[in-house]
């Protein structure tokens, strides 16, 4: 009997020993002071609420402005030099190969519990994966033929969007769609 508990008490010292160890570990002591810093930072310093939000206005005139089918956009190039390249006239604003109409991916049951939690990837509309790598091509209706137009931006390029044409006369068109 003497051995048993003896054995169970040595079992209880070797198990509490270890929880202390694991709880004082580099990652658990810095998280803590984190914690700490940041209880007393929002203590002295609140957050306040806002009774108007420039962030939501704007985002409601983002939505007023392109809410109109077939409203064009002026898309005009600029290199890293300040120049600008040329332009588009599309309809629509321009679309980059990141958005999808679909999700990008799946989820699937791989423990067999019922439960889909490992994501993977899916397939796009047209039967083909993406790496979702593609943010920088952009792609769009031109405004007058409807034809296909693809740019990327990245490497020195940068894109400006407007919906009205710039008031400069000297950048030429890079689609099929002058601005008169």
């Amino acid at each position: 009997m003497r051995y048993i508990i003896a054995s169970l008490m040595s079992v209880i010292v070797l198990v509490s020993g270890t929880a202390c160890a694991s709880e004082d570990t580099a990652q658990n002591k810095e998280a803590k002071i984190r914690q700490s810093s940041y209880e007393k930072l929002s203590a002295a310093q609140p957050a306040k609420a806002m009774s108007y939000s420039p962030s939501r206005d704007t985002i409601n005139f983002w939505i007023d402005t392109w809410d109109k089918p077939g409203k064009l956009s002026y898309v005009y190039l600029l290199a890293s030099n300040g120049q600008l390249v040329g332009y588009y006239v599309l309809k629509g604003l321009p679309i980059s190969y990141c958005a999808a109409l679909t999700p990008t991916y799946d989820f699937y049951d791989i423990a067999g519990d019922g439960v889909a939690s490992y994501q993977v990837p899916a397939p796009g509309v047209d039967g083909v994966y993406y790496s979702g790598g593609q943010c920088a091509a952009y792609y769009g209706k031109d405004a007058s033929t409807n034809s296909y137009i693809e740019f990327t931006v990245g490497q020195g390029i940068s894109a400006l969007i407007y919906e009205r044409p710039l008031p400069r006369q000297d950048v030429e068109p890079l689609g099929f769609t002058k601005i008169k």
